[in-house]
């Protein structure tokens, strides 16, 4: 058996218990106190009845103690459960009554939310990592004053390459979150292939900017603690403050940018980047969605010292499964940035739809085989097998149906050109609403732009809409129009426009593409 993903830290409070791992605003935890902490945090969740596999929902906002806590349930030989403190009790209810953890840890913050959910979930076993509080509301199994006194973990199980790490429960198309599993194992392989392709070290300092209920955390985690590295925790409400943000990657004289690529077109748009910025940077990773061309040209012409990738690969892979370090920043605004060649361990395939190879420069839909597949959708077998099918090539394998369309370009490169069902047709015509964000990105009118399509009754089939932003209040549709018939055919050039002050985000900081659809659908609707 090979290490799980806890020995990680283990490992490095061995080695270098004085060194740093986690800043936290003020804090600086280091590896030793970090190991000791999460290994009381084992032993009040071991008495408190966990065993191996028994979920543990995680209410906390991102922090050291969050992180902690990950790895006390993982030395339990439990699975954790992220859990937002900023959504709805209703949809954290969903999750809870899917994932029937043994028991939720909250903290001071979000000891509110886990008393709401406590109610409408009819009785929950809390753990608090803070003091109990005075007012009432649910008593915690242990607080802050028993993890003091906790002594070593006794009796934790161990566990193997296919045992759950964590669950991460992502919005599903029915309005019911769906659990992707994730193990120890396919964590390890991404995180082992990563900080060997990146160079990663001990005198790294890493950026975790991501929400703890989103993937690209897990490498943000997992890839420091693995290199003896600093993890340097964003504030979320930075997110709104470009230039703040900027002075947060050069004060903290941060080594490794990791983010989705709407934060990166954020700080764009505002010019928050000087020419040779963030000296100590030495490399910028996104993944997530397409990062548009002219904001990759912006932070490639400032910072001509650091290394941009390109990372690709949904959740059900875990993290990433392919990798393109741009060679030269593209001429043309237009020109496609390729998500490139496998990581190791992980393949690629371009299939059509009979699950037979397409050939090079055809168009496919893109699958994953390999060492970062998740076993599937949690206690979900029917979606699980809608979208992990056998393996045509290798009885007994499986590979994942990504929903994402690309082709292999004439260097072997994988070229992504959109997701499956955003190819639309449209009074008879096929388009790919990619095309048009590329086409509208390149005009260099725009700090932001999504392409969305609603049905309608009508002979067109759907609608082709466009949301915007844009920092030139005298811009119109009309002269958007005019400049795009310069581009596109006119079949492609959207019906419906709508200008935003900022378009509207997930909670992983990604366009809300399904919110712009429902806002023109309604718009749709209240003009007949």
């Amino acid at each position: 058996m090979t290490e799980p993903l806890h020995a990680f830290l283990l490992r490095q409070a061995e080695r270098a218990p004085d060194r740093v791992a986690i800043v936290d605003g003020e804090r600086r935890v280091r590896y030793g106190e970090l190991a000791r902490w999460s290994e009381r945090l084992a032993s009040l969740l071991r008495g408190a009845g966990c065993d191996k596999g028994d979920r543990v929902g995680l209410l906390l906002p991102k922090s050291a103690a969050a992180i902690g806590a990950m790895h006390a349930v993982l030395r339990a030989g439990g699975i954790y459960v992220p859990l937002d403190p900023q959504s709805p009790a209703a949809r954290l209810r969903r999750i809870v009554e899917s994932s029937e953890p043994r028991l939720v840890l909250a903290d001071g913050t979000s000891w509110a939310r886990a008393a709401e959910l406590d109610a409408l979930c009819g009785g929950l076993r809390l753990g608090l990592l803070d003091r109990s509080p005075e007012a009432p509301g649910p008593r915690p199994l242990f607080d802050a004053g028993d993890l003091d006194s906790a002594t070593s973990v006794v009796g934790a199980p161990s566990v193997s390459d296919s045992d759950p790490a964590h669950i991460l429960f992502t919005s599903g198309s029915t309005g019911t979150p769906k659990g992707v599993v994730i193990t120890h194992g396919s964590v390890r392989a991404f995180v082992e292939w990563a900080n060997g392709y990146f160079g990663a070290g001990p005198e790294d300092r890493n950026s975790a900017h991501s929400p703890l209920f989103f993937d690209l955390s897990t490498y943000d985690i997992y890839g420091t603690l693995h290199a003896g590295a600093e993890l340097h925790l964003v504030p979320p409400h930075l997110n709104l403050l470009p230039h703040k943000l900027a002075a947060f990657i050069r004060d903290h004289e941060l080594t490794q940018w990791f983010s989705v690529p709407s934060i990166l077109s954020y700080l764009a748009r505002f010019d928050a980047v000087a020419p040779g910025d963030f000296p100590r940077l030495r490399r910028l990773l996104w993944c997530g969605e397409v990062f548009p061309t002219p904001s990759l040209r912006y932070w490639m012409s400032r910072l001509p010292h650091v290394q941009f990738t390109n990372l690709y690969g949904p959740t059900e892979a875990t993290i990433a499964s392919s990798f393109y370090t741009v060679e030269r920043a593209p001429e043309d605004d237009r020109e496609p940035v390729p998500i490139g060649w496998p990581c190791g361990g992980e393949e690629l395939l371009v299939l059509d739809e009979a699950l037979q190879s397409v050939p090079p420069g055809g168009t496919g839909e893109i699958y994953i085989a390999g060492a970062g597949l998740s076993p599937g959708y949690w206690n979900d077998p029917e979606t699980t097998a809608r979208a992990f099918l056998p393996d045509p090539r290798n009885p007994g394998s499986r590979i994942y149906r990504t929903g994402d369309l690309g082709r292999v370009d004439e260097r072997g490169r994988l070229v992504y050109l959109g997701r499956a069902d955003s190819q639309i047709k449209s009074r008879g015509y096929r388009i790919e609403l990619g095309e048009i964000e590329s086409a509208l990105n390149s005009l260099g009118l725009l700090s932001e732009c999504a392409v969305v399509a609603v049905p309608t009754d009508d002979f067109e089939g759907q609608i082709v809409c466009c949301a915007y932003a844009s920092e030139r209040e005298s811009l119109t549709p009309q002269q958007l129009r005019g400049r795009l018939t310069e581009l596109l055919p006119s079949y492609m050039i959207p019906a419906r426009w709508k200008r935003w002050a900022e378009l509207p985000k997930t909670a992983n900081g990604k366009t809300d593409r399904k919110r712009l659809r429902e806002d023109f659908a309604e718009a749709a609707h209240s003009r007949r």
